[in-house]
């Protein structure tokens, strides 16, 4: 089976910077049709601005928790490209949580930011996936969805407990979807990281080296991945050589998750 996902188009959300970033631009130097969306318009214009007129790249700012945003998405893509044949739902935020707190909402917030506009903008992508496959043989090939989750689905760290909750939430609606959209020839996997050296946790290192030797110390390949280093993870995903592959959490976590389970927070 091809790794190639040359001529397909694919609509990666969280795309200004960090695990999202690197995966569009694998996918466009890959020779795939790329839409770049994210909430903030000016890192996209700041990582695609010379670029985003190009044949394969285009970028979509907008707030992906409105319903009629995710429809100015899909139209703005297949204004673009014709067809949406992946998508790659990279969004997602992280924020402390007090567990002792009966005010405290995090969770709420990260159900609302991370998992909701996962499933809202699943449903229609593979909407438009089973459409543009009509006439295919049943099981054929119509489209790849990949969610990009976290570890912290399975290892808890008191602060994270929203962060927790919604990824764990996030790889049961990975499974869902995947079993629904199975017969319609829509695959849909999930990514499952540890500690990977994005914008927000580079920001949270500096000038705190014990966190960092923390989460070193926690993984036993000893460092934290940079966003590259799930690219073609992601890729093979929406490939053709997974094309018997669905509702599966792949790991991706330097073997972290073979350790203690109640360990340093996971970014």
């Amino acid at each position: 089976m091809s790794f190639s996902i040359s001529g397909k188009t694919a609509i990666v959300t969280g795309a200004s910077s960090g695990i999202g970033l690197a995966i569009g631009k694998q996918f466009a130097d890959a020779g795939a049709n790329v839409m770049f969306a994210d909430t903030n318009e000016a890192a996209l214009i700041a990582e695609l601005g010379e670029q985003a007129d190009e044949s394969n790249i285009r970028y979509f700012a907008g707030d992906l928790r409105e319903r009629l945003t995710i429809a100015n998405l899909l139209s703005a893509t297949i204004d673009a490209f014709e067809d949406v044949d992946i998508l790659v739902n990279g969004a997602r935020q992280v924020v402390p949580s007090d567990p002792l707190d009966p005010k405290d909402e995090s969770l709420e917030l990260l159900l609302t930011e991370n998992l909701l506009p996962t499933l809202r903008l699943s449903q229609q992508a593979a909407r438009r996936m089973i459409k543009q496959g009509e006439g295919r043989e049943p099981g054929a090939a119509r489209g790849a969805i990949i969610n990009l989750s976290s570890i912290a689905a399975r290892r808890t760290h008191p602060d994270l407990m929203a962060y927790s909750v919604a990824s764990a939430a996030l790889d049961q609606l990975t499974r869902s979807l995947s079993v629904s959209y199975a017969p319609h020839g829509v695959r849909v996997n999930s990514i499952a990281f540890g500690s990977v050296m994005s914008a927000s946790l580079r920001g949270t290192l500096k000038d705190n080296r014990a966190y960092r030797q923390d989460i070193e110390d926690h993984t036993p390949l000893g460092r934290i991945a940079a966003p590259t280093e799930l690219t073609e993870t992601a890729q093979f995903l929406a490939s053709d050589a997974a094309s018997f592959m669905t509702g599966q959490i792949v790991t991706v976590d330097g073997g972290r998750t073979l350790l203690d389970s109640v360990a340093a927070p996971v970014h």
